[in-house]
């Protein structure tokens, strides 16, 4: 069955935008609470860092396994199905006696929250070619205003709240956006596609292996995406070594990514009007400069300002620019391209995790910074291997 897409309006868009952001929040709510969480459950914060990677795993696993389906079945459905199942994680979570019990449900927050990744291939479908980036830079803005107000949300109602009552409080707020979803989302004008799961699962590794630009995108955001996790995972703790200070300051520090949600339309307008390369390029520089301050000048608050700025600066560039490029591969497998690259960006913000808590431990912040330089060094390697494209080819 072919469809024409329709002609997004700007408050789609925006409707578009919130609702990725609201979703995404609950992969990061976990953060800034990792010390009141160990403290509630009488664990290391080495353990409190293997829930939060186990959140991001679970993300990734519904990049591989939930994301494909949004090339078979109505994203319009889809979408709020998987939300459903969001909030009733989010629910246990609240709920959760035991350790054991909340690593699952963490775990399911993960794999559930992958509804903000149908959405980004769904928008990038109903965009005309030609303003393509321009579309998924304003909801890719969305997506990363969610990923820093859920740190400061977390991090703010954990200085006050129980730290439980954050995700009784999420899931109220999936609970609103639903509602507001089930009304005014655009219907897909595609309908459901036949085709056979499992072989739509099986032609993954074929789209990786036949599109370079692809395997240069999902090596580019595992790496960066990675370096950003490296931080955002250990800063509670280094804030709390370095100042003593709480989850409340490390939540605060998180607004100071508003730089990248204001530069996310201007960079889809950049990779338009420009090149993905020159963008790509911007995310690595603006990344390395981020964590040589923190190495360097992070014993001082004004250090760690400027580096959080240039950070999730970096980070935006990456995730836009990359994005751009992967929705302008094939609209059919739009899907598809967007697990690939999406499961491999959260696996590298889950190794992110895993390695730099571990760092932590056994180095502290000088281990944390190692570990971020050889992420960085391998996205430099793999840009230089695998080029991205001087210009998109726009499908419309």
């Amino acid at each position: 069955m072919s469809a024409t897409p329709a002609e997004l309006s700007k408050k789609t868009v925006l409707l578009l935008a919130i609702a990725t952001g609201v979703i995404v929040a609950n992969l990061n709510y976990i953060q800034p609470i990792e010390g009141l969480i160990a403290t509630s459950f009488a664990i290391s914060k080495a353990t409190v860092g293997l829930i939060a990677t186990l959140t991001q795993l679970g993300y990734a696993l519904g990049l591989l396994l939930i994301v494909p389906l949004g090339d078979i079945f109505d994203r319009y459905h889809l979408i709020q199905l998987m939300m459903v199942l969001s909030i009733g994680a989010l629910l246990v979570a609240f709920w959760s006696p035991t350790v054991v019990i909340f690593g699952i449900a963490s775990t399911l927050i993960g794999v559930t929250s992958v509804a903000a990744q149908v959405i980004v291939p769904y928008a990038a479908y109903l965009a005309p070619g030609v303003h393509q980036g321009r579309i998924l830079g304003n909801v890719l803005s969305g997506l990363l205003t969610g990923i820093l107000l859920s740190r400061s949300f977390s991090g703010l109602l954990g200085s006050i709240l129980a730290w439980q009552d954050v995700y009784v409080i999420a899931a109220g707020l999936n609970l609103i956006l639903l509602v507001i979803l089930h009304r005014y989302l655009p219907r897909d004008p595609r309908g459901y596609q036949r085709r056979n799961y499992l072989k739509v699962l099986a032609s993954l590794p074929h789209l990786l292996r036949s599109q370079r630009h692809l395997q240069g995108s999902a090596l580019n955001g595992f790496c960066l995406f990675g370096v950003s996790n490296i931080l955002w995972s250990t800063l509670a703790f280094y804030l709390a070594s370095q100042y003593h200070w709480g989850s409340s300051i490390a939540g605060l520090l998180g607004l100071l990514g508003i730089t990248g949600v204001l530069f996310a339309p201007i960079i889809g307008q950049l990779v338009d009007k420009y090149s993905p390369r020159l963008t790509i390029g911007l995310s690595w520089l603006f990344s390395a400069l981020a964590f040589g301050i923190f190495w360097l000048t992070g014993h001082l608050f004004s250090g760690l300002i400027v580096g959080i700025v240039l950070l999730d600066l970096g980070t935006q560039f990456s995730q836009v620019s990359n994005q751009a490029i992967v929705q302008s591969l094939n609209r059919e497998a739009s899907s598809r391209n967007n697990s690939v690259f999406m499961f491999s960006y959260f696996l590298g913000g889950s190794l992110g995790t895993f390695f730099s808590t571990w760092a932590w431990s056994h180095y502290g912040w000088n281990g944390v910074c190692s570990v971020a330089v050889v992420f960085l060094a391998i996205a430099l390697i793999g840009q230089l291997a695998l080029r991205a494209p001087q210009k998109l080819h726009r499908l419309n």
